[in-house]
């Protein structure tokens, strides 16, 4: 049995994440991102790292660009978490989304997001067959994300 899908941050990665976490959480999204909390799996505490949130069809959704990654196993178990732009918090709650209904979502992330994160759907882009975005739709995790109405 092989392990779960997964790209592990190279330290400039990692590095220029925490460069654009960090001016989500006091304000500046870069096209479009923020900052998620999730709570820790094991430690119970929060984990932060930056997202793209992705709307198609009206509807919201965090996507896996690296895979199964820790962000993505405490979500399953936390059933949720806080999406940070500056002062503005918003607490969601989410759903993941089961492959089979992943293509629309995949290509259209694809279509805004591949400039950044193509290098990690192994020669996969917005301009895939469906065929092979299906086939890459098990090692990338969707989550349909319900934002609560309070401001």
């Amino acid at each position: 049995m092989s392990s779960p899908y997964y790209i592990q941050s190279s330290p400039l990665n990692t590095r220029f994440n925490s460069v654009v976490g960090w001016l989500a959480r006091h304000g500046l999204s870069i096209a479009g991102t923020a900052e998620m909390s999730v709570r820790g799996r094991k430690s119970g505490r929060m984990q932060r790292i930056p997202v793209n949130p992705h709307t198609h069809g009206g509807v919201r959704y965090l996507v896996s660009a690296r895979g199964h990654s820790q962000w993505v196993r405490n979500m399953r178990v936390a059933g949720g978490g806080e999406l940070r732009v500056g002062r503005k918090v918003r607490a969601f709650s989410a759903v993941e989304v089961p492959d089979e209904e992943k293509l629309p979502i995949l290509r259209a992330y694809l279509e805004k997001w591949g400039w950044e994160v193509n290098q990690y759907f192994d020669g996969v882009t917005a301009k895939s067959t469906d065929e092979e975005i299906t086939a890459a739709a098990g090692d990338h995790p969707v989550f349909r994300i319900t934002v609560d109405a309070r401001p």
